[in-house]
């Protein structure tokens, strides 16, 4: 091996003679030569195998829990704890979780229609917060009876409607209730 950028000048000084004083075939032969050893370093280098990149999905259960908010989402300080406790339940149960805002009029009726959407599209369990979503909720659940409702907030709660009034707790209480229900 040449331990110097001079000693590897001073080989090639030595070397380049002997090449241009040989015959064509020689020459040629050289050449040939060189093409390999780059071909093979070029090889080398390109054909490498890296370690695969560690995979990042997740595998869900064919399970969901569905939150509606008002037109504020998860940036509502009312919804936020409740979704931050739905993707603790995801984490630790491997449920899927998803949330719709409350697009146009904020009344009980579009919500309505939010909460059956959600029902009737998988949802094993349905929550809402905010003032229009917990009242549609009373018109939808006996709609659902197969599909958990909670309200976070006031509401009345049915056979199938769970009322988590509001706390400093609400993100444990959700992770819990979510967790428990559709384990």
């Amino acid at each position: 091996m040449v331990a110097t950028r001079r000693q590897a000048a001073e080989l090639a000084r030595q070397l380049l003679p002997r090449v241009r004083g040989s015959s064509a075939r020689a020459r040629w032969a050289a050449g040939a030569g060189l093409a390999v050893v780059v071909a093979l370093l070029v090889a080398v280098l390109v054909l490498r195998e890296e370690p695969a990149p560690q995979a990042r999905e997740r595998h869900y259960r064919d399970v969901s829990a569905c939150l509606v908010t008002g037109d504020k989402g998860i940036a509502d300080p009312a919804a936020a704890p409740v979704w931050a406790g739905m993707q603790d339940a995801s984490t630790a149960h491997r449920i899927q979780v998803r949330y719709l805002a409350l697009a146009g009029p904020q009344t009980e009726a579009n919500a309505a229609a939010y909460l059956n959407s959600l029902a009737q599209g998988g949802c094993g369990m349905v929550l809402a917060v905010g003032g229009p979503t917990s009242a549609a909720v009373s018109r939808a659940a006996p709609r659902h009876r197969d599909v958990a409702f909670v309200v976070v907030g006031r509401g009345r709660s049915m056979s199938n409607v769970t009322v988590v009034p509001a706390a400093d707790d609400t993100r444990a209480q959700i992770a819990r209730l979510v967790g428990d229900h559709l384990r």
